[in-house]
């Protein structure tokens, strides 16, 4: 009797036993609720992570608070603005920076060892003439005779080509040509088209020699300048001159002296 009674108590002890076991493994197994008190401190959720952001490979980096110009670029952009304003008169590309929408220099970099490619165009649209190709040849000879440091390779093929001389008979406004550039954001030029009339607004055919007139102007802006203020000047916007003048040169020698981009 006595040893059926110790059987049975062993076998009480050891299920109790067996019960703590189990309450505490599925004790730890349970989660803590957030805001629920554990050893006297009260649980917060973990911080979130990181913003982030895909780049083009697809990897997660920490995305970075957009920022504007630092220090040493806005002394060196303070720095392009008084070289610009000291070159008045001599030059105008204070008047171009002024009437510009974007306060940009653009300009071709570094174009002298890789020439810029230019594709030539014939036509038969009305009045156009074979010699009217040499005509640009000799304008592109003589902006590269007046220093300005970018190449150009001329050539019939279209293939590869940057920049597009094209031809139509007329405009419809008071032109005889008319140049669309292309930039980047730092204001680095990327392409080009440039096209002249083969005809007058008045409708008169232009000669050869009108036609290298009107293609020194326009490679004007193909190299980053805009109108000048001055008639005595080619780059003015009614063209009354026929060749470059000292101040055509000179700011087209002082944009190629300073870096593109903004000067805001």
């Amino acid at each position: 009797m006595e040893e059926r009674s110790r059987s049975r108590l062993i076998a009480g002890l050891v299920g109790l036993m067996v019960l703590a076991v189990g309450w505490n493994v599925v004790a730890r197994r349970l989660p803590a609720r957030v805001g629920a008190t554990v050893s006297g401190e009260t649980a917060t959720p973990p911080p979130p992570p990181p913003p982030t952001t895909k780049s083009q490979a697809g990897t997660q980096v920490q995305s970075a608070e957009p920022s504007g110009p630092g220090y040493l670029d806005m002394m060196a952009r303070a720095q392009i603005r008084r070289r610009i304003r000291s070159s008045a008169p001599l030059a105008y590309l204070d008047y171009i920076v002024a009437q510009s929408s974007d306060s940009m220099l653009h300009r071709w970099d570094d174009r002298i060892a890789w020439p810029v490619r230019v594709y030539l165009a014939q036509d038969t649209v009305t009045n156009f003439q074979p010699a009217f190709l040499d005509a640009i040849r000799t304008a592109f000879q003589r902006w590269e005779q007046a220093g300005v440091p970018v190449r150009f390779a001329l050539a019939t093929d279209s293939a590869g080509a940057e920049v597009r001389f094209a031809w139509q008979l007329q405009f419809d406004i008071e032109r005889t040509g008319e140049t669309d550039l292309e930039w980047d954001r730092d204001g680095h030029l990327r392409a080009g088209v440039v096209t002249i009339a083969t005809l007058d607004p008045r409708g008169q055919p232009l000669a050869p020699d009108d036609v290298r007139v009107v293609a020194l102007h326009e490679i004007g802006h193909l190299i980053g300048l805009d109108h000048s203020p001055d008639s005595t000047d080619l780059m003015f916007a009614k063209t009354v001159v026929r060749d470059l003048s000292e101040r055509d040169i000179r700011t087209a020698l002082l944009l190629y002296d300073l870096a593109p981009g903004s000067l805001r």
